[in-house]
């Protein structure tokens, strides 16, 4: 029988060399059936940790210590469905942009395979040193796809990224040197038991490294001065993929080493500052999303809102085994969840506009909502996921945290969360009020092909429908 957890990470590596072989530009059909196969074995793998639980995996036959082990629960499997999911219908809608527009095409299909082998690797990765390697690839995978169109803005944008994540790489790793140096060992299961309230100094100095740099890769407040340049500035695919799975990698590392690791080392004045960082990250974020007259660069900063209600999760989550932390942690899951597919359908639909009116200035958006009428629909039903709107898989999320701040009486996450979705109205309004104006003298509309508009609509309804189906996925998160 065909083992899922180590071709999830061989397929995507397979079809990228094989798209390097071909030749720049090529290999988009070869991605997608393999991403198909990818969430066919995504999906199986869901289906046994939902029935079996926990599974670990030794490569080679050698087992930690002395070998490397791959392991999936309930979180990492949810992830990895989140992965396959979103690339799917980003790889048929990359075919049809880079068809139209080729510039960056050169090599998107190699270093797409390449981020998503790196990806899957790290959901599955069980110790501290190969979430490291996995990082790493995966953090060069993003720069080489937002340097690969060219030019001085993309180019600069994609420096300034690959500094951000070489340092938050380097914390990380300094952070696992000081571990294996205190126990010996680097593997999860092997290090959890030995951590506790009376670990060495050094122990704690490895936790806030390895805390800080992921914070870094994920671009929380006030780390995220690389993300709306880079976001915004590279090919809609490429930002679709970045804003919609690569900061929830290092988000899931975030999640995984708090909960796993280093839960008997976290302070509630640590939680605290998390939450502080967050609630500013939205507040900030959603101003500076409003402040754009660029259609991808509001999406961009939108991006940065939406990462803080992430972290609001960790002051909501100190009283383990409790109902409000484990709403918390459900609710931090189903955010992430829920704006991975919304962003992805955000940022198609913006690329979808761009090529059709040549522009991305917001003040010159009049007449998509007749020219565009389904692309338009598109950005305004992710636009409800982000506002958090029933039935939507945000809204979801956004009651759980809610559900969980009010339990617990910490009322003052309660007024981010509904400041924030206020916000997040205005700014999704402020692009659907300029689409519906009348159309500009002089301005053309280029036809843009379905494959373009269906895609992006697919992930929009996704996250609406996420909510209807929570508790699927609730129930997957749990097992394991």
């Amino acid at each position: 029988m065909l083992d899922p957890l180590p071709w999830l990470i061989l397929l995507p590596l397979f079809w990228a060399t094989l798209a390097f072989v071909r030749g720049p530009g090529r290999g988009g059909r070869l991605a997608v059936a393999g991403l198909l196969l990818q969430l066919a074995l995504a999906g199986g793998l869901a289906r046994q940790v939902a029935g079996e639980g926990e599974r670990v995996y030794a490569v080679g036959g050698w087992g930690a210590p002395l070998g490397i082990d791959l392991a999936v629960d309930g979180l990492s499997a949810v992830m990895l469905l989140l992965a396959q999911a979103v690339a799917l219908p980003l790889a048929v809608y990359a075919r049809a942009y880079y068809a139209a527009h080729e510039e960056g095409a050169r090599y998107f299909w190699p270093l797409a395979g390449a981020l998503l082998a790196a990806m899957n690797a790290l959901f599955l990765a069980a110790d501290v040193f190969n979430l490291y390697v996995t990082l790493e690839l995966l953090g060069l995978a993003a720069v080489g796809l937002v340097a690969a169109s060219g030019g001085a803005g993309p180019v600069t944008a994609a420096l300034r990224y690959l500094m951000a994540t070489l340092l938050g790489s380097g914390a990380y790793l300094l952070g696992v040197a000081l571990l294996y140096g205190a126990y010996g060992s680097v593997s999860l299961s092997i290090l959890a038991p030995l951590l506790g309230a009376d670990a060495p100094l050094a122990v704690f100095l490895a936790a806030a490294l390895m805390l800080l740099g992921l914070m870094l890769k994920t671009a929380l407040f006030p780390f995220h001065f690389w993300l709306p340049p880079a976001h915004g500035g590279a090919p809609a695919p490429v930002s679709a993929l970045l804003s919609a799975l690569v900061v929830k990698a290092s988000f899931y590392l975030i999640l995984r080493l708090w909960l796993d690791l280093f839960a008997p080392l976290a302070t509630v004045a640590a939680a605290q500052l998390l939450g502080l960082l967050g609630a500013a990250a939205i507040l900030w974020g959603s101003l500076m999303a409003l402040a754009q007259t660029r259609l991808k660069m509001l999406v961009a900063y939108s991006t940065v809102a939406q990462i803080g209600y992430l972290f609001l999760l960790f002051p909501l989550a100190t009283d383990t085994g409790s109902v409000a932390s484990a709403s918390a942690i459900q609710g931090g899951v189903m955010q992430a969840l829920s704006h991975g597919l919304a962003k992805a359908a955000m940022f198609a639909a913006a690329g979808t506009v761009i090529l059709s009116l040549g522009r991305d200035d917001i003040a010159r958006l009049g007449g998509v909502s007749s020219r565009l009428p389904l692309t338009l629909f598109t950005f305004a039903l992710a636009g409800v996921t982000l506002m958090g709107l029933p039935p939507s898989g945000g809204f979801t999320a956004k009651w759980l945290l809610m559900s969980s701040a009010m339990h617990s009486g910490q009322w003052g996450w309660v007024v981010v969360m509904i400041l924030g979705g206020l916000l997040a109205a205005a700014y999704v309004f402020k692009v659907l009020r300029q689409a519906f104006l009348p159309v500009e003298a002089g301005t053309q509309f280029k036809p843009v092909p379905r494959l373009l508009e269906w895609p992006a609509f697919l992930l929009a309804l996704a996250s609406l429908l996420l909510g209807l189906r929570a508790g699927e996925v609730l129930g997957l998160l749990g097992a394991g």
